[in-house]
C-alpha cells in the first residue's frame, strides 16, 4: 500500500477513537489570562490516584456489588460542559457504610463519654466546701507578708528559737504562719540598763539569751524590715511594732483627751515569760513585772502551776509612767480584777475545823498554806513527826481567824502526802 494511503487511514482511526470516547473532564471557558492545555495537565501523582480509584470501582463490579452511580457525562460543547466530578461510590454502600460508622460511634460515645468542662478544685465530702491546697495557702501568707512590708503593719508570730550566727550575733526566730522571720537582738527591746562593753558586754548579751529562751512559745509583733522573695527570707524589728503600740495605746488620746491605757483600766496582756515567783507580761507594747503575791488572792506556791507562756490574761494597770515613747513603765495585778476577795473566802472556815491544803511556802519555821476551799492559812507547828515540805498535801487544825489580813491561824495535824 502506498505510503500517503497508510498515513492517511491512520490519522482516520485516531479521529474515529477520540468520537467514540466520552470526555470526562469539564472543559473550562478560557480567558486571556487563563494558562495553556500545557500548564493545567494533571501531574502523575493525580493520574495514579485517578487510576486507584476506578480500579476499587472496577473491583466492586467484579464482586457483583451493585453500584448505581451518576450517568456518564455526554460529550457538550467546549463552553457549556459543566465541571467533571469524581465517580461516586454506591448509594446503597455509603448509606450502609455511614450506619456502620452510626453505630460505632453511639458505642463509642456510650462507652467514653465526651470529656466536659470541670472545675480544678478538690472534690469535698461537704456540699459547697472548699479546700486550698498547700501551695496556694503558703502563696496567700507570702502575699500577706509582702502587703505588711509595704505598708509597714505588724504582724504577729510565736517566738520559735534563739540562735548564734557565724559571726557571734543572737538572732530570735519567729514563727509567721510557717515562715521564719528573723529579728536582730538588737530589735527585741529587751531593757537591761546601759550597754557596757567588753567583759561586761558580753555577759549582757548572755543575760538576753537567757531572757529569750524563758519566752520561748511567747507571742511577738513585728514589722517587716526587709524580704528576699526567692529565698522567703524575712527580717523584722519588734522594736518598731512596740513604739507604733505605745504611741496608739499611751500617747494619743480619744475625744475625751484620755489615753487608751490608763491607771484603774483594766486590760488585756500577754504572758511572755514565767518564773515560779513572778509573771512577765506585755501591755500593748510595754513589758510589767508582776509578783506572786500580785497573781491571786490565795497564795500562789509556783506561778507556773497557773500561768504559761501565750496565755492572754485580764490584769488592772495600777500606775502609768511615760516620760517619753521609749521610757513607758507601768504597774499591774490580777487579783484585783476578781471580785473575791480572801477576806470573803475566810468566811468558808470555822475554829476548831481541820481542812486539807496545799504547801506554798516554808519561811523561817512558819509554814505558808493553801487551804483547798481557797483560804490563805498559817501554822508555826506540825504534829507530824516529818517536817513539811512545797508542794506537800497537809492536813490544818484552824485555832483562829485573823478577819483584817484575811489569813487562818493553826496548827499541821499531819502530813496527807508528801511531795519528794
Amino acid at each position: 500500500m502506498p505510503r500517503k494511503k497508510v498515513q492517511e487511514t491512520q490519522e482516520t482511526d485516531a479521529l474515529e477513537q477520540q468520537v467514540d470516547t466520552p470526555d470526562t473532564t469539564a472543559p473550562q471557558e478560557e480567558s486571556p489570562e487563563s494558562p495553556t492545555q500545557e500548564e493545567t495537565a494533571p501531574s502523575a501523582e493525580e493520574g495514579v490516584g485517578v487510576l486507584d480509584e476506578t480500579s476499587q470501582l472496577l473491583a466492586e463490579l467484579d464482586n457483583g456489588d451493585p453500584v448505581v452511580g451518576d450517568d456518564p457525562p455526554q460529550p457538550q460543547d467546549e463552553e457549556d460542559a459543566p465541571e467533571a466530578e469524581p465517580p461516586k461510590r454506591g448509594r446503597r454502600k455509603v448509606a450502609a457504610t455511614k450506619a456502620t460508622l452510626s453505630d460505632d460511634g453511639a458505642s463509642e460515645r456510650r462507652s467514653h463519654p465526651p470529656a466536659r468542662g470541670r472545675a480544678d478544685g478538690v472534690l469535698t465530702i461537704e456540699a459547697k466546701d472548699s479546700i486550698t491546697s498547700a501551695a496556694d495557702e503558703d502563696e496567700t501568707i507570702w502575699h500577706e507578708i509582702r502587703n505588711a512590708y509595704r505598708v509597714r503593719r505588724p504582724l504577729t508570730g510565736k517566738l520559735g528559737g534563739v540562735e548564734e550566727t557565724a559571726d557571734r550575733k543572737t538572732i530570735a526566730v519567729l514563727d509567721y504562719k510557717g515562715v521564719r522571720v528573723v529579728i536582730p537582738m538588737k530589735e527585741m527591746m529587751l531593757r537591761l540598763g546601759r550597754s557596757p562593753s567588753g567583759d561586761e558586754y558580753a555577759t549582757l548579751m548572755k543575760r538576753q539569751s537567757q531572757i529569750l529562751s524563758t519566752m520561748l512559745g511567747a507571742e511577738l509583733d513585728f514589722v517587716v524590715k526587709g524580704l528576699d522573695s526567692k529565698t522567703k527570707a524575712v527580717v523584722a524589728s519588734r522594736k518598731d511594732a512596740m513604739l507604733r503600740k505605745r504611741k496608739t495605746f499611751y500617747q494619743d488620746t480619744d475625744a475625751a483627751g484620755m489615753p487608751r491605757v490608763y491607771a484603774g483600766r483594766v486590760v488585756q496582756a500577754r504572758v511572755i515569760a514565767v518564773a515560779e515567783k513572778v509573771v512577765r507580761v506585755e501591755v500593748f507594747g510595754v513589758e510589767c513585772s508582776i509578783l506572786a503575791r500580785d497573781l491571786a488572792w490565795d497564795w500562789i506556791g509556783d506561778a507556773r502551776d497557773r500561768f504559761s507562756v501565750g496565755d492572754k490574761i485580764l490584769v488592772r494597770i495600777q500606775e502609768v509612767n511615760a516620760d517619753s515613747l521609749e521610757d513607758i513603765t507601768i504597774r499591774a495585778d490580777v487579783k484585783s480584777v476578781s471580785n473575791t476577795t480572801s477576806r470573803d473566802r475566810l468566811k468558808l472556815c470555822r475554829i476548831e475545823g481541820k481542812y486539807a491544803g496545799t504547801v506554798t511556802d516554808v519561811r523561817r519555821g512558819v509554814v505558808y498554806i493553801r487551804l483547798n476551799n481557797g483560804v490563805n492559812a498559817i501554822a508555826h507547828s506540825c504534829y507530824d513527826y516529818r517536817m513539811p515540805g512545797k508542794k506537800d498535801d497537809v492536813s490544818f487544825a484552824v485555832t483562829k481567824l485573823d478577819e483584817e489580813s484575811g489569813i487562818a491561824i493553826g496548827i499541821i495535824t499531819r502530813i496527807i502526802k508528801q511531795n519528794l
